[in-house]
């Protein structure tokens, strides 16, 4: 989907890009698959803020997206694709051959009028979904399940996508988009094919106010504050911090180590960063 330039009527307008929704349904979503969305303003249920800078926004309905693909062997129709102020990616809307509907992601290519199926013995076409035993090695996913059955978790966003490298002792090794080759029991399921809106990368946002409709709020650097509000304020005049940049409680925030799960170590056969 391509994305939109404007005459620069305003200062701000010269900058902007939006997506051409030409391709995306007119219509709004299916309403049987949206529920009501609250506003957190990066607050817990303490009331405490532990996400900064978040706030205001456009009021959204969340959609259902169907991560599991557990309708197996029916096969469902693409009625529309729509857009979803949720994530990057667009969402697909399936009528299924039993009447049910659902969402799933939109894959590249996929058209209103293609079919999908999920199933062991799917054919290798986009939006299929199978396990990843039953894929020939080589093959673009995404939507692929970590645990069987818990829904897909890797390569959701738009553009993303995994490949299949091989498979081994019962694993199937995936190559990530960082370079990172990580290892997934063969059981699992996935989606063939690529996400799709492959242009959102290229967006310019173009003035704050657009950031503002997004619920994001100002972002001001550490080293503008005064020495009470963070380890790098204070100084005479413009200073650049005097120190390692760190987080406003003290911690390196510039090529620190912070994954801490090494219980799941043992599945990366590869990192991305040597």
């Amino acid at each position: 989907m391509p994305t939109k330039s404007y005459n620069p009527i305003t200062p701000a307008r010269r900058f902007i890009t939006t997506m051409d929704f030409s391709e995306l349904s007119k219509d709004g979503p299916e309403k049987s698959l949206t529920v009501s969305k609250s506003s957190t303003g990066g607050r817990n249920h303490y009331g405490r803020i532990t996400s900064r800078f978040r706030g205001g926004g456009h009021k959204r309905r969340y959609r259902i997206i169907d991560f599991k693909r557990d309708k197996k062997e029916i096969v469902g129709k693409v009625a529309t694709l729509e857009y979803d102020p949720n994530r990057t990616a667009n969402i697909a809307l399936i009528q299924y051959s039993d009447g049910e509907k659902r969402y799933i992601l939109a894959p590249l290519g996929l058209a209103v009028g293609a079919t999908v199926l999920a199933s062991e013995k799917a054919d290798i076409h986009v939006g299929n979904c199978m396990p990843l035993k039953n894929v020939p090695p080589g093959t673009t996913l995404h939507n692929i399940e970590l645990k069987v059955g818990a829904g897909g978790k890797l390569a959701r966003s738009a553009g993303a996508m995994v490949q299949l490298v091989g498979f081994e002792q019962g694993y199937a090794q995936l190559r990530m988009p960082s370079g990172e080759i990580r290892i997934v029991p063969e059981t699992c399921w996935a989606t063939i094919g690529q996400v799709g809106n492959l242009d959102h990368e290229n967006l310019t946002i173009g003035k704050a106010g657009r950031k503002r409709w997004l619920g994001r709020r100002p972002h001001n650097r550490g080293v503008s504050m005064n020495p009470v509000d963070h380890p790098m304020g204070g100084g005479e005049g413009k200073s650049s911090g005097g120190r390692h940049p760190t987080t406003p409680w003290g911690k390196k925030t510039k090529g620190k180590k912070t994954r801490k799960n090494k219980r799941t170590d043992r599945f990366i056969m590869r990192r991305s960063k040597k």
